[in-house]
């Protein structure tokens, strides 16, 4: 399996980007994709979690109301639709897939198993 993201770019406060994730191989139902981000600085951090078996979703507190992921089957794409950009969203975004996740989340790093490369989101004060 192979992640792909793409979609990053420079945005003011206020506006709007979409992240994709293209998945090359198949995504069982037992998957769960996430979206992570890594700051100047800081630790990567977990951000939204999409899992495959049911559709549902979890986020961070910071982005909750903000960003949605969300997946297109036919295209085996997962998105991060990324609303109401603050200058903290500033990071490398990327993606990643945990093979095996019925149940439960996966919001830390360690819990997956394939990464995407990584695309810059710049937010404009």
């Amino acid at each position: 399996v192979q992640l792909q993201a793409f979609g990053g770019g420079l945005v003011q406060a206020g506006g709007s980007l979409r992240l994709s994730c293209a998945v090359s191989g198949r995504i069982s139902s037992n998957y769960c994709m996430g979206w992570f981000r890594q700051a100047p600085g800081k630790e990567r951090e977990f951000v939204a979690a999409l899992r495959w078996s049911d559709n549902t979703t979890s986020s961070a507190d910071s982005v909750k109301g903000r960003f949605t992921i969300s997946r297109d089957n036919a295209k085996n794409t997962v998105y991060l639709q990324m609303n109401s950009l603050k200058p903290e969203d500033t990071a490398v975004y990327y993606c990643a897939a945990d093979r095996f996740r019925p149940t439960g989340w996966a919001q830390m790093q360690y819990e997956y198993d394939y990464w995407g490369q990584g695309t810059k989101v710049t937010v404009s004060s």
